[in-house]
């Protein structure tokens, strides 16, 4: 077989969301890494897919954004790089496949299932009125980003629903010792987001028709931020997927899991309305 490097989608948790086609490639490359910063498999599933296609080795954010020995690598043998989900939802791995081509490297993708296309159907908002996703982080060194909070606000100001993936990394250095955001993280990290917009009540620096509309859906938004629903996702995919239906005061509460994120929904239509009470039952 002729030396390349694979993208592969592993899917959303489990071996069982890998497609063939990913499995066998995996299976009959000379080398496995598994890239393991922008979202996560349980030890145990990851334990399960090493005994069915051979030793993976472990690689992080310096690694994938600084290719150069990978891709020496991928010049000589064929090398497998696992990742969770679909592999070209992360700018980062776009850019490793332009690197690649730019070193005259193969580089193949194998697509997986992503929690970007997951997530919508399985709580049953439509998939056409979502707006701009976002990334909800850990403060890093003090620094709080309110930029995702505007995101939701001017996406519900359209009439979009939102959805929020969730950081895993309190360090931001993307090298391991991963803690994915649980609930009351993510509450924190909202909460705090208000407080620095509250406060800060700054003019608008550009009086762009967007601009002062971005400004008063955050006003909006921040006044009904208590009253605000939250569809939190766990470990969607996998056996162990939950889906429940929040507001801030109870979120914080919820029970924790492997992987989250959260879908904010706009104004509902009635079958999604419909759709969404299913999950305060839970």
């Amino acid at each position: 077989m002729a030396a390349e490097l694979i993208l592969i989608g592993m899917g959303p948790g489990n071996i069982q969301g890998m497609t063939v086609e990913a499995l066998e490639a995996a299976k009959s490359a000379d080398i496995r890494r598994y890239e393991a910063y922008t979202a996560l498999w349980s030890d145990s599933d990851l334990e399960e897919l090493e005994e069915k296609i051979g030793e993976i080795d472990r690689i992080m954010r310096p690694e994938v954004e600084n290719p150069k020995d990978l891709l020496e690598l991928a010049s000589e043998k064929v090398v497998a790089l696992l990742i969770v989900g679909d592999p070209l939802q992360a700018t980062t791995h776009v850019d490793l496949q332009l690197q690649a081509e730019e070193m005259g490297v193969s580089c193949r993708v194998i697509h997986g299932i992503s929690i970007t296309n997951l997530v919508t159907g399985a709580i049953g908002l439509s998939n056409y009125r979502f707006g701009r996703q976002t990334t909800l982080t850990y403060p890093y060194q003090g620094w709080i980003a309110t930029s995702p909070l505007e995101v939701v606000a001017v996406n519900r100001a359209q009439g979009l629903h939102t959805l929020v993936l969730l950081d895993l990394d309190p360090t931001g250095e993307g090298v391991g010792n991963q803690r994915p955001m649980q609930p009351a993280d993510i509450v924190q990290s909202i909460n705090s987001m208000a407080k620095k917009m509250l406060v800060s009540d700054r003019e608008v620096e550009d009086d762009t028709t967007f601009e002062l509309m971005k400004r008063e859906a955050c006003i909006d938004l921040l006044s009904c931020l208590d009253s605000l629903s939250l569809v939190l996702c766990t470990d969607m995919g996998t056996n162990n997927q939950r889906i429940s239906l929040h507001s801030i005061s109870t979120l914080a509460n919820a029970e924790e899991g492997g992987m989250h994120c959260l879908v904010i929904p706009a104004k509902l239509g009635e079958i999604e309305s419909r759709a969404l009470a299913r999950w305060s039952k839970v």
